[in-house]
């Protein structure tokens, strides 16, 4: 295990790694205190080399790793990578390319939906790994033995498991089966951050446009405050807070201080001045651009049946195929189906339709039914 805190050095292992054929990637990071994440380390494995890069070594490049994760010819491999990607994407302009995640590919095998790393170093290589690092400080220096053990081990197990979960995703001939989501994760959209849209993530049980559109206004500034501090959102103003300052609508700062959970201070000072400002700003939109909700009515009556009836088919298919649900189609595609059925969706399309798709047509139009087999005690699709 080398222990890479030089930028000569780094250099040197970057370029042994670019004559391999993969690489095994995975990132330690603290985002406790701060909007963006602080990468701590970088654990890079191939089935013969394991190194640990100390990013918060003095004076250290890390563009030879940046130029390591855009190699065309090595695969990068993670293990649940979105969070990893978009930390290599905000520090290093760049996605790693081409990419596989044993996440993802183990949903197109039988090993559920979001397998854990843990879960899947026993089920390939039946070791038990030791989590009790798993929540260390990793900014704090010097490094534990245990810290460097546990932080290997998340790239040395999936060095081994790489070669084993692509052999068996041949062997079903399901190598396709996970192109898109890989493409989509490959995806530089997934990774931008849209101040506009946070409000969507945000829960609640409103369908009131003028309050969804003050929500969406505030949320976008938090956002924007939070990404020019580099402190995170929460820490700003909580989710509840934010709720309930767009059901009070205070229009000056003792309205606003007399909001449920508002600290009297941060309301008479400049955060208070910047809600209120937003609201005002708010209160010269026209009702007309205010959020269209969407129409609820459409999964009324047979839209509802439908959509219930497709559910039970993608559990039935996925059980009998062994797959992830969600791998052959989210709810959200079943519910563009059920309102518009000639809408291009992608389980009506390649290895999706074969297995699923077509059995949606067929129930679609009255040509296959949904029974239930006494003798199996199963649930069965059955011709008509």
């Amino acid at each position: 295990m080398q222990l890479i805190e030089t930028s000569s050095d780094l250099k040197k292992l970057c370029a042994e790694l670019a004559k391999m054929p993969f690489v095994c990637v995975d990132l330690e990071f603290l985002r406790e205190h701060t909007y963006f994440a602080q990468l701590c380390l970088i654990q890079i494995a191939t089935e013969n080399t394991a190194a640990i890069v100390d990013p918060l070594a003095k004076d250290i490049n890390l563009q030879p790793f940046f130029d390591l994760m855009q190699n065309p010819a090595i695969i990068k491999v993670f293990h649940s990578g979105r969070q990893d990607i978009e930390l290599i994407f905000q520090l290093g302009h760049c996605i790693p390319s081409p990419l596989f995640d044993t996440q993802i590919a183990a949903s197109a095998i039988g090993l559920g939906d979001s397998i854990s790393y843990e879960h899947l170093v026993k089920y390939f290589l039946n070791i038990a790994l030791d989590k009790s690092s798993r929540l260390s400080d990793w900014s704090k220096r010097p490094l534990t033995a245990e810290q460097v053990e546990y932080a290997a081990g998340d790239v040395t197990h999936l060095a081994k498991i790489y070669p084993l979960i692509t052999q068996k995703l041949q062997a079903l001939n399901r190598t396709c089966w996970i192109d898109d989501e890989l493409q989509t994760l490959s995806n530089p959209d997934l990774y931008q951050i849209n101040p506009r849209e946070i409000w969507l993530k945000l829960r609640h049980r409103s369908h009131n446009p003028k309050f969804l559109t003050l929500l969406r206004e505030l949320a976008c500034w938090r956002e924007n405050r939070a990404i020019a501090k580099n402190t995170p959102r929460q820490s700003l103003i909580k989710d509840d807070l934010l709720l309930n300052i767009c059901a009070a609508h205070p229009t000056t700062k003792n309205d606003l201080a007399a909001v449920r959970g508002m600290r009297g201070d941060l309301a008479k000072g400049k955060v208070g001045d910047e809600i209120i400002d937003v609201v005002n700003k708010f209160n010269l939109i026209d009702k007309q651009n205010y959020v269209t909700i969407s129409n609820d009515d459409a999964f009324s009556g047979a839209n509802s049946v439908l959509l219930e009836l497709l559910r039970i088919i993608l559990r039935i298919v996925a059980a009998q195929h062994n797959v992830a649900a969600r791998l052959i189609a989210s709810d959200d595609e079943l519910k563009l189906y059920c309102t518009s059925a000639d809408a291009d969706i992608k389980f009506m399309h390649d290895w999706r339709y074969e297995i699923f798709g077509k059995l949606v047509e067929q129930i679609s139009s009255g040509t296959t039914a949904i029974a239930y087999n006494a003798d199996k005690k199963i649930i069965e699709l059955r011709p008509l």
